[in-house]
């Protein structure tokens, strides 16, 4: 072993990033032990061609991660299924689930069957350490802190940018209605609120009572708070509310790619580098006899492969090379703190997120 409101689903948005095959939901036979198999068997979404080889192996894993990244990991995990195949013999199947990041980690520490976690921050996967699933190290046994791709936060305005938006302070006025998921569930939100305080912190030099009125008048702004970020998404775009969804910075290529000239991206003066964070789950992969399969998926999101795939999607690559690749499609001249600023992760939840940190306090008031 190796050391709240309701999210909306639309059959339109499951164009973005226009993926062939979303594997969605999650199914409680998680991973499984590998199985012999001796004929051919056929081929599905996330499995490695037809099993010819007498003897074969045959794993299933399932991948539990937040909102955004069903497009992402549906043609990841085809990709990964041939590698393995070409490079064992044996083939995987991969099922996905997504949800808001905060909401997935505690369904694997209620007792969903997650062989690995990609959320969408370090915390969420410190929780389920913290249940005893996850062995102490994780952050450290892939490279770059276990995140192969980083993203930022942006603004998503509707086309022509009407309501003229381009900073924090315009998501003050009166006039502009805002559509943010919820931090208590979301990992983006989280990320969202932490550009903003950080935006906050250097307009007014650290007055405290400043930062939170200016939080207080921007949270009051927003119409509608759905559960995770593709919820959130969707009600910007298919339900047509607000005037300016704050959005992963993949959701909003996305959304543009998908809607031509009906959206726009504006890229705030300051923002947060967001890391998306991911670990095996080890007293599930070492229950289902998964614990190398799934140290061989997670690895190669670092291929070359794996990072032209994430950059493909509207990630931004760990791979200094392949992120050069997609300079055109990202700001990469941007201003961004990163959770260091907050003194981690750890610190960070605790201050501003749990029950009666600064969240609360400015929403609630």
């Amino acid at each position: 072993m190796k050391r709240t409101a309701m999210n909306h689903s639309s059959r339109r948005m499951a164009a973005l990033g226009m993926a062939a095959a979303l594997l969605v939901g999650l199914t409680a036979c998680g991973g499984t032990a590998p199985t012999s198999t001796g004929g051919a068997g056929s081929t599905q979404a996330g499995t490695a061609g037809s099993a010819e080889a007498a003897g074969e192996q045959s794993y299933h894993l399932t991948n539990v991660s937040y909102d955004p990244t069903r497009e992402l990991y549906a043609a990841y995990n085809e990709a990964f299924a041939a590698h393995y195949l070409a490079e064992t013999g044996n083939t995987v199947e991969i099922t996905q689930s997504h949800g808001g990041s905060g909401g997935q980690a505690r369904s694997v520490v209620e007792g969903a069957d997650a062989d690995v976690v990609t959320l969408a921050l370090a915390h969420d996967i410190t929780l389920v350490e913290e249940a005893g699933l996850i062995q102490p190290g994780w952050l450290s046994e892939f490279e770059r802190d276990s995140s192969p791709y980083t993203s930022t936060i942006v603004f998503l305005v509707r086309g022509g940018n009407p309501k003229n938006i381009h900073d924090w302070d315009d998501l003050t006025r009166d006039d502009v209605d805002v559509i943010h998921p919820d931090p208590k569930s979301s990992g983006a939100a989280m990320w969202n609120f932490l550009a903003a305080y950080h935006y906050a912190d250097e307009k007014f030099a650290g007055d405290d009572a400043k930062i939170k009125e200016f939080l207080t008048k921007l949270y009051s702004r927003v119409l509608v708070m759905d559960s995770g970020a593709r919820g959130a998404t969707t009600t910007f775009v298919e339900n047509g509310q607000g005037d300016v969804l704050v959005s992963w910075e993949n959701e909003a290529i996305a959304t543009v790619a998908s809607y031509p000239d009906q959206y726009e991206i504006v890229s705030p003066s300051i923002s947060i580098l967001a890391q998306p964070s991911v670990a095996i789950v080890d007293g599930n992969a070492d229950k289902n006899g998964t614990q190398q399969v799934a140290h061989d998926y997670l690895a190669y999101l670092y291929s070359e492969e794996g990072q032209q795939i994430i950059g493909q999607y509207g990630y931004r690559p760990s791979d200094d090379k392949v992120l050069a690749q997609y300079a055109d499609k990202f700001d990469l001249n941007m201003k961004l703190c990163n959770i260091n600023d907050f003194g981690g992760w750890d610190e960070a939840y605790k201050v501003y997120f749990s029950d009666g940190g600064v969240f609360d306090e400015i929403y609630l008031r």
